[in-house]
């Protein structure tokens, strides 16, 4: 029986969302997945930016793929597809305007958020097995007055699809093949992180960790190890009380429960090879004390991962890059590690 596809929004128009996925199509990477591969995209724009990219010498010839349009019949026009000979199968999402390589149009805003919600209805129906995104701009969603859900302004990926999944909270996860790593808490000024480290928070992310572990990863018994916020992980309350009041009776509560979790740890002696080889993912408090150390193993291979969802979603860990738009200097390594995990955590997952 075929695999159910992995769709790849390509994200801004005008930034190098289109670039990374004709780079990879153009190298036969894309068959890789042994899955169709779906893309967003308006189809004006993909096949101007393929003769962008044949006519600056980055690839040698366009790759072929096919086109339907985007709609409510879309399972029924797929079902009649043959992907065989072609790279990927475009789903047109079309642009209020002509799209230029490097230069945002606010109008077309609009059709970013399209490509989102048509990925999130997809996922929810379980007519893919994953989301993979590209990068978009925010400054042009919030220029556009394009809201979330409760009607704030657009703030990323990551929110929308949590809104639109009708949940509260989501995990953030990076991860590469060094290590796994989530935060309880994201991005916020430094200031504002002992604040949000509460009982609440932390026993939430650390049972989104286990549960997508469990159903996304094919993990049953996840090892897991935690870091202190504090330095020592607060020296025993001497440099801070938040391991002793907040952190660890939490961690407790699932240690008695029989999960394979640490304590809080001092991160510096955390994240070495002893305790790293027996670790599944590591749970971090804040955005600057697990990331460097994950992206210092391994930037180029790095996944941006958001657990929580009712569906796997994985990321391009990289932005727009507007200069390199159509002129060639643009990586797709992180789009084919980003589809290489969504593809892993497809072929294990218990939700597909």
């Amino acid at each position: 029986m075929t695999k159910k596809p992995l769709l790849i929004t390509t994200g801004e128009p005008a930034g190098i969302g289109m670039d990374v996925v004709l780079l990879l199509a153009a190298q036969g990477q894309l068959q890789d997945f042994a899955r169709p591969i779906w893309v967003t995209a308006d189809k004006a724009a993909m096949q101007a930016r393929a003769a962008d990219l044949v006519s600056s010498g980055v690839i040698k010839n366009a790759p072929k793929w096919q086109t339907i349009e985007s709609s409510a019949s879309l399972n029924n026009e797929v079902s009649h597809i043959d992907l065989a000979d072609d790279a990927f199968l475009l789903l047109n999402t079309p642009c209020a305007k002509p799209v230029v390589a490097g230069y945002i149009e606010t109008k077309n805003a609009a059709m970013v958020a399209q490509q989102l919600q048509l990925a999130h209805t997809l996922a929810t129906d379980k007519s893919i097995a994953a989301i993979v995104t590209g990068p978009l701009q925010k400054s042009a969603l919030i220029d556009a007055d394009i809201k979330l859900l409760d009607g704030t302004m657009f703030s990323g990926h990551t929110e929308f699809f949590m809104q639109q999944s009708g949940y509260d909270k989501v995990v953030m996860m990076l991860a590469n093949p060094a290590m796994k790593v989530a935060l309880v808490t994201t991005h916020l000024a430094l200031r504002d992180v002992p604040a949000a480290i509460t009982q609440d928070n932390v026993r939430q992310t650390v049972q989104i960790v286990i549960d997508d572990m469990r159903t996304k990863f094919g993990l049953d018994a996840p090892r897991i190890l935690v870091c202190g916020l504090n330095p020592h992980a607060g020296e025993g309350g001497h440099l801070g009380l938040e391991e002793r009041d907040i952190i660890n009776p939490v961690l407790q509560e699932f240690i008695f429960k029989g999960v394979n979790i640490s304590e809080a740890m001092p991160a510096d002696t955390l994240f070495t090879p002893r305790h790293l080889a027996n670790c599944d993912a590591v749970i971090a408090m804040y955005h600057d004390q697990g990331l460097p150390v994950l992206k210092s193993h391994g930037f180029g291979d790095t996944v941006n991962l958001t657990l929580g969802l009712p569906y796997i979603r994985t990321s391009v860990d990289h932005g727009t890059a507007l200069d390199l738009a159509g002129r060639g200097g643009a990586s797709a390594t992180s789009l084919y590690q980003a589809l290489m995990m969504a593809n892993e955590m497809a072929n294990k997952s218990l939700i597909e």
